[in-house]
């Protein structure tokens, strides 16, 4: 079983990831934490300590950026990290450039493709 937690300000991805991965929920595939904030994935991610296998982020977010996320969790988790993908909407060069020099171990783009999220996830489990 593999446990992702998805990091996004915007509420309506967990009804999105939740209706996307239903029947790799139900099979107890994959099991799913939401964040709404990087304040609040580091709260989680403190009293989880090492139960994320995978950190989906936005990079865009009131407060605490996916980026500042992304360099916590790198600093903090080392044993073993996480493996953290990064959502931009942007396409956004710069963003991408400094996630990659923080750590990230890959990127998705909004709006999210499901196909291709399922088949990176094989390639982690």
């Amino acid at each position: 079983m593999m446990k992702i937690l998805v990091v996004d300000d915007e509420r309506d991805i967990q009804l999105l990831f939740e209706q996307r991965f239903r029947k790799e929920i139900r099979d107890h595939q994959l099991v799913f934490a939401f964040a709404f904030s990087g304040e609040e994935a580091l709260e989680y991610l403190t009293q989880h300590a090492h139960e994320a296998v995978l950190i989906l982020s936005d990079i865009n977010m009131p407060g605490m950026s996916g980026l500042e996320l992304l360099e916590h969790i790198k600093h903090t988790y080392l044993k073993p990290p996480p493996v953290v993908m990064m959502i931009t909407a942007y396409g956004d060069e710069e963003n991408y450039n400094i996630a990659k020099r923080l750590g990230a171990d890959d990127f998705l783009t909004k709006p999210v493709d499901f196909t291709l999220l399922k088949e990176k996830l094989k390639t982690i489990a």
